[in-house]
C-alpha cells in the first residue's frame, strides 16, 4: 500500500455515521461519499489510460484488474473505502471482485435495470455490496448510475437477452420498473457511492462530449458462502481475519503485469465466467421455489 494511504489511514475516518447507516438499510444506497483525493483519482485515471494506450482493451472487460495491476489494488484497498464498508459489513471484509465501466462518448453503452448478485453464485441474503468510485465526474449526462429506493429487501426475476452491452449476460428484471423513482447517484471525481447487491440500479448512455471511468469493487463479509454445487472461487482479503475458509485468498502482485499474477487472474476470470453461467440455473430454481 503507497505511504499516501497509509497516511490517510492514519489521519482520517471515514466509517459512516448512524444516520448513514440508517438510511444505507433503509434505501439500499448512499452517494455521494468521500473516497479519493481528487489528486489520486487523477493519478489512477492517467494510469488506467496509459495502459490502455499501451496494451489496448483491459482483459474480461477490466474484471478484478487489481488482480494484476498493484495501483488498482491501492484503490480496493483504500481506508476510505474500507471504513465505509466496514461499518455496513463488519470489520472482517473481502473483496469478491472489481470492474472497471467505462463509457466513451456515443459509444452507445448503458446498463439495464438488474441486481448484482443473481448471477454471482453467493448466498442472496447476505449482506454484499458495491463501491462506485468515480474516476472521472459521474453525471446525469455521461451516463451515471441511477438505482430505485428500497428495491434491496428481496430477490425478483431476471430475463436474459437485453440489449444491455455492458453485462455479460444482457439481464434486466423481469418486473414492472417506475423510471419516476430513480435517483441518479451524481459523483464528482474521487466520489463513490454503495449499493446493496439486491438493489435494481442501472444506467443510460454517454450523451456527452467527455468520458465517463468508474471502477466498481465488490465487498463483502468473510462469512459469506458460495452457493452449493459451484466452482470454488478466489477472493482478496483486503481488511481483518478470514476465518471461515469458503474461498481461496488471493495473493497482492508484485508488479504492474506480474506473470504468475497475470496467470491468476486468467484463473480467476475463467471461474468467474463458469459461475456466472451456472448461477443461472440457480437463480432459476430460487425463483421457482418462491413461487
Amino acid at each position: 500500500m503507497s505511504a499516501q494511504i497509509q497516511s490517510q489511514q492514519k489521519t482520517t475516518d471515514h466509517h459512516l455515521s448512524s444516520a448513514e447507516l440508517a438510511r444505507y438499510q433503509s434505501e439500499g444506497f448512499l452517494a455521494p461519499l468521500p473516497a479519493l483525493s481528487p489528486e489520486l483519482a487523477a493519478e489512477t485515471l492517467s494510469k488506467i489510460e496509459a495502459y490502455e494506450k499501451q496494451h489496448g482493451d483491459f482483459p474480461s472487460k477490466g474484471l478484478k484488474a487489481h488482480l494484476y495491476l498493484p495501483w488498482m489494488e491501492n484503490v480496493v484497498r483504500h481506508p476510505a473505502i474500507l471504513d465505509a464498508v466496514e461499518s455496513i459489513v463488519g470489520p472482517d471484509i473481502l473483496c469478491w471482485s472489481s470492474r472497471f465501466f467505462i463509457k466513451d462518448p456515443g459509444d452507445g453503452g448503458f446498463v439495464s435495470w438488474h441486481q448484482d448478485v443473481t448471477y454471482w453464485g453467493l448466498d442472496v441474503s447476505e449482506n454484499i455490496l458495491t463501491a462506485w468510485i468515480a474516476l472521472t465526474p459521474a453525471t446525469r449526462e455521461n451516463g451515471v448510475m441511477k438505482v430505485i429506493p428500497g428495491t434491496h429487501h428481496k430477490v425478483v426475476q431476471h430475463r436474459e437477452g437485453a440489449a444491455s452491452n455492458m453485462l455479460l449476460r444482457g439481464q434486466e428484471v423481469a418486473v414492472e420498473v417506475d423510471e419516476k423513482q430513480a435517483v441518479y447517484m451524481e459523483l464528482a471525481a474521487g466520489e463513490m457511492s454503495l449499493h446493496h447487491g439486491l438493489m435494481f440500479h442501472g444506467s443510460e448512455d454517454n450523451r456527452s462530449q467527455t468520458r465517463r471511468v468508474g471502477f466498481a469493487v465488490r465487498y463483502m463479509p468473510t462469512r459469506v458462502k458460495a452457493l452449493d454445487g459451484l466452482p470454488r472461487d478466489s477472493v482478496m482479503l483486503v481488511r481483518g481475519v478470514d476465518r471461515y475458509n469458503h474461498f481461496d485468498l488471493e495473493p497482492s502482485a508484485g508488479y504492474d503485469l506480474e506473470p504468475a499474477a497475470v496467470e491468476r487472474h486468467r484463473k480467476a476470470t475463467a471461474t468467474y465466467a463458469q459461475i456466472n453461467r451456472e448461477s443461472v440455473e440457480k437463480h432459476l430454481a430460487l425463483m421457482a421455489a418462491q413461487q
